[in-house]
């Protein structure tokens, strides 16, 4: 048995087979009632009973086929089931083989036992004749071909056969070949209408995903035939060019279209240039698009041949990201001014124009803003105030510039102003006052009134070979002088604050070369039991003299080591020096050590002590660690640790100038201090002025009260001796009266001469 075209074809195919079996309905019940009409006439002719059967066999089974076929359009299968269109198919085969084999048996009738010529001819012509509507029919189903060409065939040449001469054999064969070539013919149909329907499908498909291509990418697009004629143009495209009012672009010149816009100025005219010449020379290449209303787009041409295609690309959202981006590397992001970067490149560049453009050189000026007290602001109410204030600074300060200056924020609390033309020196005076002006009002933020002031410092150039970093190098000299002269000032830069600035920059490189090789020294200054009149102990403190310039003053080198960084280095070297020598001194005579609150910060001072008693072998107890009240203030909690960590050993804790800071009562008793050091402003007027006499009195008898040795400093005279001695309760003195600070050699000498004879104590005048 014939497979079924199921299993040979895909299920589309099959599907689609079958659907064209069942398709004229009227046909074929017309066909029907043409046959059975046919038949009937014979049977008529012929007296026939068979042939009145066959008659009716031809009605029935057409009406049984017409019924089929309007329950197959009932049934509405789907084009991909292939189980219920193998069922119908079953079912044509059925009811196409019955109305064959009717066919069929009406030719043997005729020819076997009607002896009737004219029966016989009706039902062989007949026959042949439906038998190509069958084929035309039923092409697609090759078993079903098959099949009613059998039933057909066969008892049409057995007919023929049984008129037993040669002629009617010959024709039987004739037939069954002709009829049996009908099958080839059916196939050869089959394959052609395939492939054309396979082509319109595959078509159709390509077609589809081109449209569906060109809907929905997210790019304009437009080709141009050889005459550069827009001839396909998707939604994107028409759109875009809608935004230029340009429609119905499909079927215009592409070049015209680009000269009217051109024209117009809808569009760059350079844009618009190049664009035509990559397409007029079937080039390929990219142009940018400026479009109304900020859009952006980026047109890719591509050409082959004498064709050329054309994408559109917005990238107005790259762009607007590129500038974003731009914008963010160049601006600050809480203030949105111009950061430090963008701001050297802006004042570089108009240096440099102002260097080309050559004399006469037109001034500049350069001012850098501090905002005073900021630290305090973020320590006390936190960051997010903090934020809130220099967003309003910097509003403010965009507030009292002129638009052609260039404001900027350096960073922190600091911002910078470039004015690139100046009348005067006094044009740009009237400005900085005109900004110091403005912070008169206190800034009012979540609620709160915040006085906020801000320094300036200020340098104007004519010089051409002031670049950036020389002038902002001056400015900082300037606003560093500002900062120490008060709050809410401001400074113009002159050249001594260069020569200074220059001076602490070598005094800073030679005072880390003196740390590392040594280059400092010890002096000690006495102090000495005002009793007894013999030294109890001697302060330690540093000395550097530079080989060129001379002494330092500490006063001066100190400070720069606190912001170098280098006073721990220089603590702990103090505390193995005086340690040492301390050990070589007579009796009990202690060594007092200052600490400073850059060491509480920075420095790990229990590490530091420990590792000088140790290499000196001094015992604790005659080691004094001396700290002043800024330790105090700034370090609180940490000091409270370590001092008690110190007293806890037995080393003995002094609060050094006291009276001299923001002194809290308090400090007194939270702390493990045992001596009290009354600052040298509290003796300098006692011999002549009663009531500082009485302050120190009091002072003193605070200390005592407390269980602490009050130790006097600045004793330069005998009257302040005197005074001392008749009217306080200090216990120590320390002072020129008694010594200057000697090198460790003079103080050993001169504890000696004091402790063997404490009575030349009061005939010694200042010593070395």
């Amino acid at each position: 048995m014939l497979n079924s075209a199921r299993k040979s074809m895909p299920t589309l195919d099959y599907v689609s087979i079958v659907r064209s079996v069942y398709g004229d309905r009227r046909a074929l019940l017309a066909g029907a009632f043409a046959s059975a009409s046919a038949a009937g006439l014979t049977a008529y002719k012929a007296h026939s009973i068979p042939l009145a059967l066959v008659t009716c066999a031809f009605l029935i089974f057409g009406a049984a086929r017409y019924f089929n076929m309007q329950a197959f359009w009932r049934a509405n299968i789907d084009s991909d089931d292939a189980d219920a269109a193998e069922r119908w198919e079953l079912r044509a085969m059925i009811g196409g083989s019955a109305v064959a084999l009717t066919y069929g048996v009406w030719c043997l009738v005729t020819m076997a036992w009607t002896s009737d010529p004219y029966a016989e001819l009706v039902s062989a012509s007949l026959s042949i004749a439906v038998m190509v509507g069958l084929i035309a029919r039923n092409f697609g189903l090759d078993r079903l071909v098959a099949t009613q060409l059998l039933l057909v065939i066969v008892p049409l040449a057995i007919g023929l056969f049984l008129h037993g001469d040669a002629y009617h054999a010959i024709l039987a064969v004739l037939l069954v070949v002709m009829l049996s070539s009908f099958r080839r013919l059916a196939g050869d149909i089959r394959t052609i209408l395939l492939s054309a329907v396979h082509g319109r499908v595959e078509a159709s498909r390509l077609a589809a995903e081109l449209d569906m291509a060109m809907s929905t990418m997210q790019h304009g697009l437009c080709m141009l035939d050889e005459s550069g004629v827009v001839t396909v143009a998707n939604e994107h495209a028409v759109r875009t060019f809608s935004l230029i009012n340009m429609t119905n672009l499909v079927g215009q010149s592409f070049q015209s279209v680009l000269e009217k816009l051109g024209e117009n100025g809808r569009l760059p005219r350079t844009a618009v240039d190049r664009l035509l010449d990559i397409v007029s020379r079937r080039a390929s290449g990219k142009v940018l698009l400026c479009l109304p209303h900020g859009r952006y787009y980026e047109v890719t041409v591509s050409s082959r041949q004498e064709r050329s295609v054309l994408l559109f690309e917005d990238i107005s959202d790259r762009v607007a990201a590129e500038e974003r981006i731009s914008f963010m590397a160049r601006h600050d992001a809480l203030t949105s001014l111009p950061n430090r970067t963008y701001f050297s490149e802006i004042v570089t560049e108009d240096l440099a124009t102002r260097e080309r453009n050559g004399e006469p050189a037109r001034p500049v000026a350069l001012m850098i803003l501090d905002i005073d007290d900021f630290k305090h602001v973020n320590d006390t109410l936190g960051h997010i105030v903090g934020d809130r204030l220099l967003t309003e600074v910097a509003q403010r300060l965009r507030g009292s510039v002129g638009p052609e200056a260039v404001l900027a924020r350096l960073g922190g609390d600091e911002f910078i102003i470039y004015r690139g033309t100046i009348g005067d020196p006094a044009e740009a005076d009237a400005e900085v006052a005109a900004i110091i002006a403005a912070f008169a009002t206190p800034f009012a933020i979540d609620g709160m009134a915040l006085s906020t002031n801000i320094s300036v410092g200020l340098v104007t150039s004519t010089s051409l070979d002031d670049h950036l970093d020389a002038l902002m190098t001056k400015a900082d000299l300037a606003l560093y002088m500002a900062k120490g002269d008060g709050k809410g000032r401001s400074q113009i830069f002159h050249a001594q604050m260069d020569i200074d600035y220059h001076y602490r920059q070598r005094l800073k490189t030679d005072l880390r070369t003196a740390v590392r090789t040594g280059g400092l020294m010890l002096a000690f200054q006495p102090q000495l039991d005002i009793a007894s009149r013999k030294v109890v102990a001697c302060e330690a403190l540093a000395r550097w003299d530079h080989p060129e310039l001379g002494s330092i003053p500490p006063s001066t080198f100190i400070p720069l080591a606190e912001e170098m960084g280098l006073i721990s280095e220089i603590t702990a070297w103090v505390l193995q020096a005086a340690t040492l020598q301390c050990q070589s001194w007579p009796g009990d005579i202690g060594v007092a050590v200052n600490i400073s609150a850059h060491d509480f910060r920075g420095g790990d001072i229990g590490a530091m002590v420990a590792r000088a008693l140790e290499l000196s072998g001094l015992p604790p107890a005659r080691l004094e660690v001396e700290v002043t009240e800024t330790v105090l203030i700034e370090e609180r909690d940490i000091a409270l640790k370590v001092l008690n960590a110190l007293a806890a050993q037995g080393i003995s804790i002094a609060l050094d100038d006291f009276g001299t800071g923001y002194s809290s009562l308090s400090y007194l008793s939270a702390l493990p201090f045992t001596k009290l050091k009354i600052d040298r402003s509290f003796v300098v007027d006692i011999a002549t002025d009663q009531r500082s006499l009485k302050l120190l009195a009091n002072v003193a008898r605070l200390g005592r009260d407390l269980g602490l040795t009050v130790t006097a400093e600045g004793v330069e005279t005998e009257e302040q001796l005197n005074a001392m001695l008749a009217k306080t309760r200090i216990e120590q003195v320390q002072g020129y009266f008694f010594s200057r600070p000697l090198p460790p050699r003079d103080i050993a000498e001169l504890i000696s001469r004091l402790n063997a004879n404490p009575a030349q104590a009061a005939l010694i005048r200042k010593h070395g």
